[in-house]
């Protein structure tokens, strides 16, 4: 992976439309990209297709991006996740939600080499989520890993936009509780 410094002239080069720099972008940054999207998409042919997606708005917008909002990789990472979500959206309004509990939604979304994730203990998470009403687990699953918003929430749980609100609050403050205690 090449360092900030290099990402930031990458991108300043596509800003200036040097498609070739997209190539080398590309090719530096498009493992650690694809495992993102991989991890929300879950579907190998999906998550290429919205890889691809992502380096053509990286394209668009390159000149957007300045360093003093951050370094470059979680800026990324940002269009990259926001894609993947946005496709999984997509998905859901055409098949209609699904919620797997059985599945490992925490490893989906922790990279064990990503250190923006190091602070996270999955087993204390895993513990903590356990510990929720399983109908407000899945509702934090939702809006937090598959990126559902409140109204569509609202429509799954058949429960006012208010009361979704109340669940993800109390949820969140739940697991905070719970995670400092056992960190």
């Amino acid at each position: 992976m090449a360092d900030d410094a290099a990402l930031r002239r990458l991108l300043a080069d596509i800003a200036q439309g040097k498609a070739d720099r997209l190539a080398e972008l590309y090719d530096l940054t498009s493992p650690k990209l694809y495992g993102l999207i991989l991890r929300i998409q879950r579907d190998r042919a999906m998550a290429e297709d919205v890889l691809q997606d992502v380096y053509t708005r990286i394209w668009q917008a390159a000149g957007r991006y300045s360093s003093e909002t951050g370094p470059a990789l979680p800026w990324l990472c940002t269009i990259a996740r926001n894609r993947a979500i946005d496709s999984v959206r997509r998905k859901v309004e055409h098949q209609g939600p699904e919620l797997d509990n059985g599945e490992d939604w925490v490893a989906r979304l922790i990279d064990p080499q990503d250190g923006a994730a190091e602070f996270m203990d999955r087993d204390a998470l895993l513990a903590c989520l356990g510990r929720l009403d399983p109908v407000h687990r899945d509702c934090v699953v939702l809006a937090y890993c598959e990126g559902h918003s409140r109204e569509e929430l609202a429509r799954r749980f058949d429960r006012p936009v208010n009361t979704i609100k109340t669940w993800l609050h109390r949820s969140l403050a739940g697991l905070k509780t719970c995670l400092e205690a056992v960190s």
